[in-house]
């Protein structure tokens, strides 16, 4: 027997739908219709798809989430309920065989927001749909219904396969079409303006600054696909041996003038829904396991046993904070480069979310106990203290950054690189070999989708960040 036969589940639900005034006999026949795994993906796609199409039916009879009561938001709440409990089902056993059917057997990549989309395209109601979609990112966070869970659920099991995931992991590590398409003319000028990010050739460096000057360079939809290009170009550039990270300079009135690293996710546009779920796994799978793993082969798995990725050294340059994502990016670099004033943290308690991959990383460099301070406890490190020098390799006052930063780029390509690429794989067979990062992404799609649209996250901002009033 599947949940959805199971009448101690179904009838409190029909109970529920009734009293929000859906028609009766609507509910009678969707609930019946809950679908069994048979067969292959072929026998179950259509009974399933159409218990997911009924079940959007029914909830687009309800008002929209600000204008529900009770007991219809009970209602909405149950519906998701018994088609997630389908989607689990589906997944359990197809999610492999739709991996393959999407991908062409695995013979052509998707990253992560065309794979949702085809999803939706062969299984109607698997992933919502592109209409659902844009109705939904238009909402403030607390207004959703967070249909973008079902991308999570998807991506989840996806990921929790081995060779389906390994094969998305390598998808997001090929350079993208834009940066392909640009890398021409990188290569003539050695400068590239992308708008929130900028990369530039400085002798044997390719230099990628964040810049996000009204949001003090946080991370949100306008910085991110710029801040992977921008990787994907420094990685990519035949005149450089090294690359380093740095905040751009800022215009907001209290750091007029001066640089920050970063300020991590873009708070008030995850309060006002302008933060879609996919974007945690554009950061932690795109731009960020780029700088740590580098760019992929269409060709070759990225495995670090086979050496098949072209990467470089990456240094970052700490000025002011690295606070939550920027802080995140510590963890992935070669050599961290601080200002004595600055500061690290992960806020993760008061945002509410799960901060990226500092779960499985930060351990490494502070201590499992340490890092739990720093995870749920919301401990603050000075880079200029015992515990700061754990992440950072160099302090340097505050007013000699720059020099610093030419300092070490000349230090570190004088001194000769062939080994650097060689030992950094080294290093992480050790440390976290691609079927550790892919574990742990499987298990985050589930957690951080749970975190994303719950109300306790919107309850945090509003609390510690008076994101009502930004």
């Amino acid at each position: 027997m599947t949940p959805l036969d199971d009448q101690t589940t179904a009838a409190p639900s029909r109970e529920l739908l009734i009293a929000a005034g859906l028609p009766e006999d609507e509910l009678a026949a969707w609930l019946a219709s809950s679908p069994q795994v048979r067969g292959g993906l072929d026998d179950d796609r259509a009974p399933f798809s159409d218990f997911w199409v009924g079940g959007a039916g029914l909830r687009v009879r309800l008002p929209e989430k600000p204008s529900r009561n009770e007991a219809e938001q009970a209602a909405a709440d149950a519906i998701h309920r018994l088609e997630r409990q389908a989607r689990e089902m589906f997944l359990q056993r197809h999610a492999s065989a739709l991996y393959g059917r999407l991908t062409d057997n695995r013979a052509k990549f998707l990253r992560v927001d065309l794979l949702v989309e085809a999803a939706s395209d062969l299984v109607p109601g698997l992933t919502p749909d592109r209409v659902s979609l844009a109705d939904e990112h238009r909402r403030p966070l607390r207004d959703k219904d967070g249909l973008e869970k079902d991308h999570g659920l998807l991506l989840a099991h996806v990921l929790a396969d081995p060779s389906a995931g390994t094969h998305l992991c390598h998808a997001m590590l090929l350079p993208k079409e834009e940066s392909l398409e640009r890398l021409g003319e990188f290569q003539a000028t050695g400068v590239a303006d992308l708008g929130g990010a900028h990369v530039e050739r400085r002798g044997k460096a390719a230099i990628v600054e964040m810049r996000n000057p009204r949001y003090l360079n946080a991370l949100d939809g306008t910085t991110l696909p710029a801040i992977e290009t921008a990787v994907d170009l420094a990685i990519l550039d035949r005149e450089t041996e090294i690359a380093v990270l740095r905040g751009g300079l800022i215009d907001h009135r209290k750091y007029a003038g001066e640089r920050i690293f970063s300020a991590g996710i873009n708070l008030t546009h995850l309060y006002r829904g302008r933060i879609p779920f996919l974007f945690y796994f554009h950061h932690l799978m795109g731009f960020e396991h780029k700088m740590f793993r580098g760019l992929a082969r269409p060709d070759a798995t990225p495995d670090d046993v086979n050496g098949a990725t072209r990467e470089k050294s990456w240094i970052a340059a700490v000025d002011k904070f690295a606070i939550g994502g920027g802080c995140q990016h510590l963890l992935v670099m070669d050599h961290v480069l601080a200002a004595s004033d600055a500061y690290l943290t992960l806020p993760a308690r008061k945002e509410g979310i799960i901060p990226g991959a500092a779960n499985l990383r930060l351990p490494r460099l502070v201590g499992s106990r340490m890092a739990r301070q720093a995870i749920l406890y919301e401990r603050r490190f000075e880079c200029d203290s015992p515990e700061g020098r754990l992440f950072c390799d160099e302090i340097v006052p505050a007013d000699a950054m720059d020099a610093a930063v030419d300092r070490v780029i000349e230090a570190s390509t004088t001194s000769g690189l062939v080994s650097i690429v060689a030992n950094r794989r080294q290093l992480r067979i050790g440390e976290e070999p691609l079927d550790v990062f892919r574990r742990y992404m499987a298990q985050h799609a589930r957690e951080q989708a749970d975190c994303h649209f719950s109300q306790g996250l919107i309850s945090n901002l509003e609390r510690y960040w008076s994101a009502r009033e930004r």
